[in-house]
């Protein structure tokens, strides 16, 4: 029996093909899952009881998947000529496989690379995501025209060759990728934008923290946790604002001014001194400000009834004084940078007196904290000193004066 089934298999060779060409095939099925259940868990195991990460990254269970398939093409490979009629056919769809296999192994590979540039501390503040993603488009490229090349039967360098006719049209559709890889190389030459990095674009209402930077757009994480993606390169075409330079030096500064009615600036009485003086703050202050004005009186001979001629004390420069002090006797503020109590140009709002330091936090709430007591107590204390600060009209202020 078995003789006549060999005998007739000898004469339909074919059949015979088809049917070791099945177990070929078989075979190949048999090689890819000997290799994803058995060979990549205990390459995987290994890999996770070292305690390097480098192999965890480049050695992933993706990349070990793609080179999982390459074992049952290459048992196929091997056993085309078993089908005469389709070894052509097969054999350029063996390859279209392997090359889009390989194209995308490259791929994952890169993406490896790239994640474990971003898991080194010291790395990470500067991203290459941006030029792994060029690399990859590249070798996509180049990788589907080997693929187009197989079908058509034409070398990829003729492929490529040909391309030329198209530059124009490649550079229009690849337009904002190349815009993009520019302003990446701007942007990492130049260490204009970091990932952590707290930025401000108010073209995009962008206002938080840098949590991606890619090839074709920055993301940005917001204060009030939205996310907006920018344009790599439109960063680099407008103006946008970094405060990496505040946080790195570990101050911010207080910039902010209250407004004085202007009609309640006045020279000080000496019940007005003796007061003041009274203030362990400006003690000292009133004191030499006093013996200062007295000895120029006293040189310039100055009539003591005619305030022009004479040198005087105002409720003013005491109360830029005083606000100095109580500044400089804070603990949260730091005196090693500028540092100053200024009056500014006077308007129709009045006389504008600017708070100009750095307090020793750049944390927001805190910051927040401290600039709120330093103006509760400048509001609360300015009629202490015999002022005002100017506020429009308000709907009270007219009932109350129609009242009277």
């Amino acid at each position: 029996m078995f003789e006549t089934i060999r005998e007739w298999l000898a004469s339909n060779s074919w059949i015979n093909n088809n049917i070791k060409f099945i177990a070929v095939l078989v075979l190949a099925i048999l090689s890819y899952y000997f290799l994803k259940k058995i060979v990549i868990p205990i390459i995987r195991k290994f890999v996770k009881s070292t305690s390097s990460e480098i192999d965890d990254v480049i050695l992933s269970k993706k990349i070990l998947k793609r080179i999982s398939f390459f074992a049952p093409l290459f048992v196929i490979g091997s056993f085309t000529y078993l089908e005469r009629n389709l070894q052509s056919l097969l054999d350029r769809l063996i390859v279209i496989i392997a090359v889009l296999n390989f194209t995308f192994l490259i791929g994952a590979v890169l993406s490896s690379i790239s994640d474990l540039h971003e898991r080194v501390e010291k790395y990470r503040e500067r991203p290459i995501k941006s030029y792994i993603q060029v690399i990859k488009i590249v070798v996509y490229i180049f990788g589907w025209m080997i693929v187009i090349g197989t079908i058509v039967g034409r070398s990829p360098w003729e492929l490529i060759a040909g391309l030329g006719v198209f530059t124009a049209i490649l550079a229009l559709l690849f337009r904002d990728p190349i815009l993009s890889f520019v302003a990446s190389i701007q942007i990492s030459s130049y260490d204009l934008v970091r990932i952590g990095d707290w930025i401000e674009v108010s073209k995009y209402g962008a206002d938080g923290e840098v949590i991606d930077i890619s090839l074709t757009v920055i993301k940005v994480q917001n204060f009030d946790k939205t996310i907006t993606t920018i344009p790599t390169y439109k960063l680099i075409e407008d103006s946008f604002r970094n405060w990496r330079g505040m946080k790195s030096t570990g101050v911010r500064r207080i910039k902010r001014s209250v407004f004085i009615d202007q009609s309640s600036i006045k020279f000080c009485t000496e019940e007005m001194l003796d007061r003041f003086e009274k203030i362990p703050l400006i003690t000292n202050y009133i004191r030499s400000k006093k013996e200062e004005a007295k000895k120029i009186n006293e040189e310039n001979k100055t009539n003591e009834g005619f305030l022009v001629n004479r040198r005087e004390i105002t409720n003013i420069g005491t109360f830029r004084a005083y606000l100095k002090e109580y500044l400089r006797n804070r603990g949260d503020l730091n005196t090693n940078y500028p540092f100053t109590v200024r009056q500014l140009q006077s308007s129709s709002e009045g006389l504008p007196l600017e708070i100009y330091v750095f307090t020793n936090t750049t944390e927001f709430v805190e910051y927040e904290n401290i600039q709120a007591d330093i103006f509760d107590h400048i509001i609360a204390i300015v009629p202490q000193f015999e002022l005002s600060i100017f506020q429009n009209p308000a709907g009270s202020d007219f009932s109350s004066a129609f009242k009277k």
